[in-house]
């Protein structure tokens, strides 16, 4: 009875040896960015999207999970003015694109993380858009207080098919890259 209980002992301060060493540090909102480009046969526009909250887990100081809800609504065209931007963003938040009013948040949730080296790690997580989930992977760079990373997204696994090329092959110069890439800029 006596080692059992040496036993129960030893597990339970192992336990919360682990669980105090893992570390969720949030991310600031107001200092991060998400950079957006989405390209076209003839052209390309570009913008940015504001993250609503997010955090990353750290064991000492590798980098073990992480979660991120970017809020939709916000969805920001950089390189138009005036009435073009009035109508760019507010395409790309109906229906044909993003449908913010149905879908205002998506997701990003880490699954697995390797070690890479050099404070680079390749993650694999699950992207949520407009209520579909599907696997991206991408390497990220943690250094300081900063993380760092750039990906491409196909748009097309996520319900979103407005003029792609992919789908709707007669659409010539109208058609729209399957794929749209983002540039994140974490600081937490």
């Amino acid at each position: 009875m006596k080692n059992l209980k040496s036993i129960a002992l030893a597990l339970v301060v192992a336990l919360g040896t682990l669980s105090a060493s893992a570390q969720t540090k949030k991310v600031d909102v107001s200092k991060s960015t998400i950079n957006w480009v989405g390209k076209k046969v003839t052209g390309q526009h570009e913008g940015t999207i504001n993250l609503k909250e997010g955090a990353l887990v750290f064991k000492g100081k590798k980098l073990k999970g992480g979660n991120f809800t970017v809020d939709m609504t916000t969805i920001s065209a950089t390189d138009v003015s005036g009435k073009s931007k009035a109508g760019l963003d507010g395409h790309l938040k109906a229906d044909d694109f993003f449908g913010v009013e149905k879908y205002p948040t998506s997701k990003l949730v880490f699954k697995t993380i390797a070690d890479k080296g050099n404070d680079v790690y390749t993650v694999t997580a699950d992207l949520t858009i407009k209520d579909k989930t599907n696997p991206v992977t991408f390497d990220i760079t943690v250094k300081g207080k900063t993380a760092t990373t750039s990906f491409k997204v196909d748009r097309t696994k996520f319900g979103i098919e407005y003029n792609s090329g992919s789908i709707f092959s007669s659409i010539g110069d109208k058609a729209i890259n399957d794929e749209f890439d983002l540039t994140v800029n974490l600081q937490f």
